[in-house]
Formats: structure tokens, C-alpha cells, sequence
């Protein structure tokens, strides 16, 4: 018969494992894009006019 208790057990450890794992690689992940410059944030304008903008917006919303 399996042991069932040393399945759960190696199982759960793996989990908890990976779960630090990810918790880790998201928190330098975030601290890197915090760190990281801002970027410059440039406006473009539609090059369509503003009558078929108007449309698609009906269309979708």
C-alpha cells in the first residue's frame, strides 16, 4: 500500500516551495520596475478623422 502521509508531505513541501519561489521572483520583479526611470510619456494624435472614430466607439461601447 502507498505511503500516503509521505506523498502529502513531499507534495505539500514542493508546493510551499514553489509558491516561495514565485512570491520571491515577483518582489524583485516589482522592485525593478519601482527602481527602473520613469519613462517619457509622449501624446499622439489620431490621424483619423473624427467621424470614424466616433463610429468605432459606437460599434464597441
Amino acid at each position: 500500500m502507498p505511503d500516503y502521509q509521505a506523498m502529502y508531505y513531499q507534495l505539500f513541501n514542493a508546493q510551499t516551495d514553489a509558491i516561495r519561489v514565485l512570491q520571491t521572483a515577483q518582489k524583485k520583479t516589482e522592485q525593478m520596475y519601482i527602481d527602473s526611470p520613469k519613462p517619457d510619456i509622449v501624446l499622439l494624435s489620431s490621424k483619423a478623422p473624427k467621424e470614424s472614430i466616433n463610429l468605432i466607439s459606437c460599434k464597441i461601447g
